[in-house]
């Protein structure tokens, strides 16, 4: 995965077009901007949600030949549910968080573009809240809370085009650290007990295209992006009512792909 994904990078740099003989990058630079996605949600033969999200996000870095970011996004919307089993539910709260840290190095190609590749640290937090809800068939709903670990692993270039233009992209590999489910079973029946489970096994990958604008003072940031998670089956732990343990419950295997526009301005 992480071979194809820095094979296609050299590619479509390759295919770029040289215009300037040089480009100068600052040393700080922030970016302010908003977002707009649909996300799709997947329990293979389980269940699905799907809506659209609304989100703000900013970034900050430090470029000395070193380079140092740190990003963050915060996303809101509501989105459907739909299972074979139990039924469906339309207008399901999400909320989701991300915060970044990453360590990389400017590579000068060409003298026309600076490539980066980098390493990091990602945290993804999802709260998925149909507490207080009923499905089509009468199954009550309950709050979710989904914990992603990881390292980000990717390749960033940025290119002079003309009339002030610049043409960016990015391909990341996320290696899967550790998650962490939270079922607030409780919100159903009071009698059951809430049941947290461990997830060890999965990836991410994600990639976009920039499009930015310079003029004297602020640059304006166009940013059509995807982001994909697959994530394998958690372990089990015990599921408890009235302080017996009834069965065993786990976090089915699932996947999740997000794609959608953001908007910048960079400074």
């Amino acid at each position: 995965m992480k071979k194809k994904m820095i094979l296609t990078a050299c590619f479509l740099f390759a295919m770029a077009e040289s215009v300037f003989a040089g480009m100068e990058l600052p040393k700080h630079s922030w970016d302010l901007g908003v977002e707009v996605s649909h996300i799709s949600y997947k329990e293979p033969d389980v269940m699905k949600e799907e809506g659209i999200l609304y989100g703000l996000n900013g970034s900050y870095a430090y470029r000395q030949g070193v380079i140092f970011k740190t990003d963050a996004r915060f996303s809101f919307g509501q989105v459907d549910y739909s299972s074979p089993s139990s039924g469906n539910m339309d207008g399901v709260d999400d909320i989701l968080l991300e915060v970044r840290e990453m360590i990389g190095y400017d590579l000068s190609v060409l003298d026309t573009a600076q490539l980066m590749p980098y390493i990091g640290f990602g945290y993804r937090y999802l709260n998925d809240d149909s507490s207080g809800m009923a499905t089509s068939t009468g199954a009550v709903g309950y709050e979710r809370e989904s914990n992603y670990f990881y390292l980000p692993l990717g390749i960033d270039c940025i290119k002079e085009l003309k009339d002030g233009w610049l043409f960016g992209f990015t391909l990341e590999y996320d290696h899967f650290l550790k998650g962490v489910q939270k079922s607030h079973l409780s919100d159903a029946n009071l009698g059951f007990a809430d049941l947290e489970n461990d997830q060890n096994k999965g990836y991410g990958c994600r990639a976009s295209f920039r499009f930015k604008k310079q003029s004297e003072k602020i640059d304006f940031l166009v940013e059509p992006f995807v982001r994909y998670w697959n994530i394998k089956k958690s372990e089990e732990e015990p599921v408890s009512f009235a302080g017996v343990i009834i069965g065993r419950g786990y976090e089915p295997k699932n996947n999740s792909t997000e794609f959608g526009i953001k908007i910048a301005v960079k400074f």
